[in-house]
């Protein structure tokens, strides 16, 4: 076998994550083309195949998930050591992982989770897959159901809701065109309610969550979005009343063996103050 490079095991991990190409290209700036050719250079490299592939995505084969559970513990060490350089230069890093809406809000209102006078830096995660806080992928975490693994801690924050929005100024027939992201990216449950109950009115799709308002708010039809953030813009407009199959309780979460790291332990605490200090807007109660 061949040496295979870590940034080529680091590129498999973040195809495995997301799902394809077009998941893997938005995180790293690469091509679909070039992580494709990669992917296929890494297997020829390894001897076994990896993936799966269909129209739908990239699924792993069992000697790609084995390859993952090796690459998980790898990629803790190489995080801890990256970790350790920076604490060692004065400057302790903190990763969050969340979702795109909730990072919308956090990096709107960055004055309220890290100050000037802060000795840290943040680093922010953003997808709407789960974050493996097991393997130390990241520090904090936000997520929709209270965490199963034995070694993480967890705040419950409070419930998110959803609805559909559309332009305030826009025609009445857009009520009933609707926007989407891709099948293949439709990860969250609102995410995937358009294509489960409004297929054959779907006339835009789009790769990426923060793009459904933009068209939203261009009166290219009707998205589906967290009330926390469609109620706070008054361009938009709720279409009916809330989806209420879609709400959910939030929880952050962090490991058990580093909740007490003051940097960490004080984002922590910041993030759930926020949050629960904008309780009914995340609940849908401030329309």
């Amino acid at each position: 076998m061949k040496n295979v490079s870590w940034d080529a095991y680091e590129l498999f991990l973040q195809v495995a994550r997301l799902g394809g190409l077009s998941g893997a290209a938005g995180t790293t700036g690469l091509s679909p083309a070039t992580i494709g050719r990669r992917m296929l250079d890494l297997e020829q490299a390894i001897g076994r195949p990896l993936f799966s592939r269909s129209r739908t995505g990239y699924q792993l084969t069992a000697d790609g998930s084995a390859l993952v559970s090796q690459l998980l513990d790898m990629e803790a060490v190489a995080r801890r050591v990256e970790s350790w350089k920076r604490e060692s230069a004065g400057m302790p890093l903190v990763r969050v992982a969340c979702g795109t809406w909730l990072a919308w809000m956090f990096t709107r209102n960055l004055s309220d989770i890290r100050t000037e006078r802060d000795g840290f830096r943040l680093d922010f995660y953003v997808a709407e897959r789960r974050a493996s806080l097991a393997h130390r992928e990241s520090d904090i975490g936000i997520r929709a159901f209270e965490p199963e693994e034995p070694n993480l801690a967890a705040t419950k924050l409070g419930e998110v809701a959803y609805a559909a929005y559309r332009a305030r100024n826009a025609h009445p027939s857009v009520a009933d065109r609707w926007l989407a992201v891709v099948e293949e990216d439709a990860i969250s449950a609102y995410l995937r309610w358009p294509h489960e109950q409004r297929a054959e009115r779907i006339v835009v799709t789009v790769n990426r969550p923060r793009s459904l308002r933009d068209l939203a708010l261009g009166g290219a039809g009707t998205a589906v979005l967290p009330c926390f953030v469609g109620d706070q813009d008054m361009r938009l407009e709720r279409v009916g009343n809330e989806i209420e199959d879609l709400r959910h309780p939030q929880w952050i979460v962090m490991n058990n063996d580093d909740r007490h790291r003051r940097e960490i332990r004080a984002v922590v605490d910041r993030m759930a103050k926020f949050v629960k200090s904008r309780t009914r807007l995340f609940a849908g109660q401030q329309p």
